[in-house]
């Protein structure tokens, strides 16, 4: 006789409550009537993170269809599977698995949802809502082509945060968004559709697609912008709330969206140059800048910062220009990847240089 068997619901539930999830969530083998114990009335957050060679695709769906019947507010989901055949030491490629349950799409509770690996998203046509999802991140999952995010989008129409990692075209049409992160990986995307973000506050955009109109037009509202491209967008575009700029330098046309923003951030207060992980160095083209002073360089702009400066031509051309004409600048700082003798000829240039600003103090890290 199984005497732990006999004990009440309320205190299993009890007992359970001091073990760690992943070994309560076992618990779920011994018996039918365990299936549902290991879990409380309401489950403020649920992650799971699971690497394995075999699919085990029913069981994670199981556990979380437990966890959205449960007034579940935050899931976090990285699951990666990469199946071994028999007689072979190699992983294959990884598929994409359908762990996720239909009731996470219509879980009126959840408020975070995060997803990232091998997970395939298929959102149902109907009787679907999540209207208190604010914060959404998609990591390398599949199923986001074409209009498959919109139709994911529309059924959260409170949302605030997103973020996602993706290598086919999208659609983005989210009024109600204030962050908004895009991360391109896939260099033959053309294009993507992105409109109607009127709350937008900030971005952090790193786009290779060769289109990024769409795009511009509808984060003109930020406030602060951190920005990878190798495109440029065409005239008719006002930054008139962007107070910071974070500019990726990896890219050949780097100078020459760098000269298009100055001029179309009249209001800017901040401006750092940088390069974002993982990304290779390419050199600028001949920078091309503005045919008049920019509106900041008179107005606002306080801080200039250049991290990973290398002395190259047009980097300093680019960093000389700005000292020379920003009349406001209190604060320039550059950090310098070089080595001893070439930081001396870069102290050098620059101390030969003049300023437009008298109050600008000049460091270098």
């Amino acid at each position: 006789m199984d005497r732990i068997s006999e004990l009440s619901d309320e205190l299993l539930i009890e007992i359970l409550s001091r073990f760690p999830t992943k070994d309560a969530i076992s618990t779920c083998k011994l018996s039918k009537r365990w299936k549902c114990l290991w879990i409380a009335p309401v489950i403020q957050s649920f992650r799971l993170n699971i690497s394995v060679p075999r699919a085990i695709t029913e069981d994670v769906k199981t556990w979380l269809a437990i966890a959205t019947s449960r007034s579940l507010r935050e899931l976090d989901v990285s699951y990666c599977c990469y199946p071994i055949k028999p007689g072979k030491t190699r992983y294959d490629p990884p598929g994409k698995h359908g762990i996720l349950p239909l009731s996470l799409y219509a879980c009126r509770s959840l408020v975070v949802l995060k997803l990232s690996g091998h997970i395939l998203m298929n959102v149902p046509r109907r009787m679907v809502c999540l209207p208190s999802l604010k914060t959404l991140q998609l990591r390398e999952v599949s199923g986001l082509h074409g209009k498959s995010l919109g139709r994911l989008l529309s059924i959260c129409p409170v949302i605030e945060n997103l973020l996602v990692d993706f290598s086919d075209r999208l659609e983005i049409d989210t009024p109600s968004l204030k962050y908004l992160r895009l991360e391109d990986g896939n260099d033959e995307n053309e294009s993507c559709l992105i409109e109607n973000m009127p709350e937008l506050e900030e971005a952090y955009v790193d786009v290779r697609y060769p289109d990024i109109q769409s795009l511009v037009g509808s984060i003109q509202s930020v406030k602060h912008l951190t920005i990878c491209s190798k495109a440029l967008y065409g005239d008719g575009f006002v930054f008139r709330h962007l107070e910071e700029l974070k500019l990726c330098d990896c890219s050949e046309c780097s100078s020459m969206l760098l000269s298009r923003l100055l001029t179309d951030s009249p209001n800017l207060r901040v401006l750092n140059i940088f390069q974002m992980r993982r990304h290779d160095d390419k050199d600028m083209v001949l920078w091309n800048r503005p045919s008049h002073v920019p509106a900041c360089f008179e107005s606002s702009l306080e801080t200039f910062i250049w991290s990973g400066y290398l002395g190259r031509q047009q980097e300093r051309k680019i960093a000389v220009y700005i000292l020379k004409r920003d009349f406001l600048l209190k604060t320039a700082r550059i950090s310098y990847v070089v080595n001893s003798i070439l930081k001396l000829k870069m102290l050098k240039d620059f101390a030969e240089s003049s300023r437009a600003s008298s109050k600008c103090k000049l460091f270098f890290d």
